[in-house]
């Protein structure tokens, strides 16, 4: 499942090591978000008859992705695997390859150098077996230090709010405050606790591929000041250079907090 850059020529390994050096450790972002698209359309120009060739080669990008950004020192990746939008709209059977996709990613990853695996989304929404692989993969890295890996799996942004919005009344309830108490008191703050991500820092790059320039619902509330970069290339055929573009782009960026 592994996607790799054999092949390449030494020209290219020595362009990839340039870039590297040319990002300053201190300016790399620490969270990344990465909206993976165009698996379907790659799946389709190469002829395949099935969607879920170009979603395992997609799944296997992320891993290799995932290799790039432990590699340069991000400390947090959020990868946006299946929306609940996903999993209404999708006909039954790249449904159910896509769920069975997912699970071997999440299975594979929970067992790649000292990574942490986190699924944010609405677990009651997936199937039971892949509810069950995903609480498998975090339970197996929870004492983990290395990589946070977020799989945005069941997700969507409006539902995260409302979901966090609901769980701070109630505790407020709990705790026998009034809702005009909460009403006069609730801040921003409060709300990204209770987020899916409570406790993570907000991404500081997001990445889409496939030349598409939108947010899907994904991470609406933590990517506010966020920084984005658009790539045309197709899922399945980011390059590590292209990666590493994104890196070296965000570096120069002027970051205007709500400017």
């Amino acid at each position: 499942m592994r996607a790799t850059n054999e092949g390449r020529g030494p020209l290219y390994r020595l362009y990839i090591n340039r870039l590297r050096r040319q990002l300053p450790p201190a300016s790399v972002p620490q969270h990344i978000a990465m909206m993976i698209d165009g698996n379907r359309r790659w799946a389709r120009q190469l002829g395949y008859e099935t969607a879920a060739h170009g979603h395992r080669a997609g799944a296997a990008k992320m891993r290799e992705f995932l290799g790039w950004c432990d590699d340069v020192g991000v400390r947090v990746v959020s990868l946006y695997l299946l929306s609940t939008d996903n999993l209404r709209k999708r006909d039954s059977k790249e449904l159910a390859d896509l769920i069975e996709i997912i699970a071997e990613l999440a299975d594979e990853l929970s067992r790649e150098r000292d990574w942490r695996v986190q699924a944010v989304g609405r677990a009651d929404l997936l199937p039971a077996d892949l509810a069950r692989v995903l609480a498998e993969a975090a339970d197996r890295t929870r004492d983990n230090t290395g990589l946070h890996v977020n799989l945005a799996v069941g997700y969507g942004g409006r539902s995260e709010i409302v979901d966090a919005v609901r769980s701070i009344i109630a505790k407020h309830q709990e705790d026998g405050g009034s809702l005009d108490d909460l009403a006069a008191s609730l801040t921003p703050e409060q709300i990204g606790e209770h987020l899916y991500t409570g406790g993570q820092p907000d991404p500081d790059l997001v990445i889409r591929t496939s030349g598409e320039q939108r947010l899907s619902d994904f991470l609406l509330w933590q990517s506010a000041h966020s920084e984005f970069y658009f790539v045309e290339a197709l899922g399945p055929d980011l390059r590590e250079v292209d990666f590493l573009r994104a890196i070296r782009d965000y570096t120069t960026r002027d970051r205007r907090y709500g400017g």
